[in-house]
């Protein structure tokens, strides 16, 4: 099991930590996915045999917010 930090960046609010949160959990391989809007991150633990760092950050990035 792997964790990883992605900063996200054009997060306002706690609806922006659901959603995040919402799409990094339905990723296959992401057993955990802690949002934090006052550090502008998410901790994500994942199977990196499944799903990959750049799919996590793809993920956010699709749904509207800025990854790196």
């Amino acid at each position: 099991m792997e964790s990883s930090i992605v900063k996200v960046g054009g997060m306002s609010c706690q609806g922006c930590v659901a959603s995040i949160t919402k799409v990094l959990q339905a990723l296959p391989g992401v057993e955990k996915a802690k949002v934090s809007l006052e550090r502008g991150e998410a901790r994500v633990d994942y199977d990196a045999g499944k799903v990959t760092y750049a799919a996590l950050k793809q993920a956010i990035e699709d749904a509207g917010f800025e990854a790196a």
